[in-house]
């Protein structure tokens, strides 16, 4: 055997393993080098040296308030339950839909298994995108940043909005307690649509898409219309809450998947309570 770097051994030994899945299970520590474990795939292996593959690691038990919908070497697309953080925050280090997917996929302190790309809300519900590299984080942020992904969202809200579609277009800004408002005089461009799906006496049911991604966007152009969304204690003042939770839900959200270019399409139904409120 001549000298050559031990991905290329592994090549040869699972060949119909992808680089990239090669590479995880050097950083899982599943190879060993002369009884060491051996994370530089460069190493140069000779024909003295002996080789040990250990087994794939066990998964822990995903939390129930998180579902996988799809996942693949490059991406993994979940279902998130109301009342999860996407991401860690002062307030709440540990409970996140990120943490609970770098312990299921056996992630480390400081090595994560998933890349946060864009977040959801806490008391919102639905679809999340985690990226499984920074390569591929970066091109799903620049999609994102670009707008050319699709994301449509349901909203229960006060009231019946006079036109049954229509725009908003605003400039919002975040003030020092973390409130987002329109602000004529700076802030960042922020467009929502939004169509009306049915209209009852008190309540309404949207289907919302965005061209921007601000921080709380559909909830501050909603509430800024006269109609907030039911359940945002922060934007809502307090309003009637017939569904007891907020009344926003992630339901599709396509992309072009960044490595294999093939479309992606991922739609979780609205919650029951929403379906089943009497408008």
């Amino acid at each position: 055997m001549t000298s050559r770097s031990l991905l290329d051994v592994l090549q040869e030994r699972f060949p119909d393993s992808s680089k990239t899945t090669l590479r995880k299970m050097l950083q899982n520590d599943r190879v060993s080098v002369n009884g060491r474990t051996e994370r530089d795939a460069r190493r140069i292996i000779t024909g003295t040296d002996r080789l040990d593959f250990g087994p794939r690691a066990d998964r822990t038990r995903l939390d129930s308030r998180v579902r996988i919908l799809y996942e693949d070497e490059s991406i993994i697309a979940v279902d998130k339950d109301p009342g999860l953080l996407t991401v860690a925050s002062p307030v709440e280090p540990g409970e996140t839909v990120e943490a609970f997917l770098n312990l299921h996929l056996g992630g480390r302190p400081n090595e994560p298994r998933v890349h946060v790309v864009h977040r959801l809300d806490r008391d919102s519900s639905g679809v999340l995108v985690f990226a499984r590299n920074s390569h591929v984080r970066d091109k799903l942020q620049q999609l994102f940043a670009e707008h050319d992904i699709e994301r449509v969202y349901v909203a229960i809200v006060h009231g019946t909005l006079p036109d049954p579609t229509g725009t908003f277009h605003s400039f919002l800004s975040e003030d020092r307690s973390l409130r987002v408002r329109s602000d004529t005089k700076g802030g960042k461009e922020a467009i929502t649509h939004y169509r009306t799906i049915a209209a009852g006496q008190s309540y309404s049911m949207l289907e919302v898409t965005l061209e921007t991604g601000r921080r709380n966007q559909i909830r501050v152009h909603l509430a800024e219309s006269g109609h907030p969304i039911v359940g945002d204690t922060m934007y809502g003042e307090g309003l009637s809450n017939p569904i007891g939770r907020l009344g926003l839900h992630a339901r599709d959200l396509g992309f072009v998947h960044p490595v294999s270019r093939k479309p992606m399409a991922f739609t979780v139904p609205v919650p029951p309570s929403f379906a089943e409120l009497k408008l």
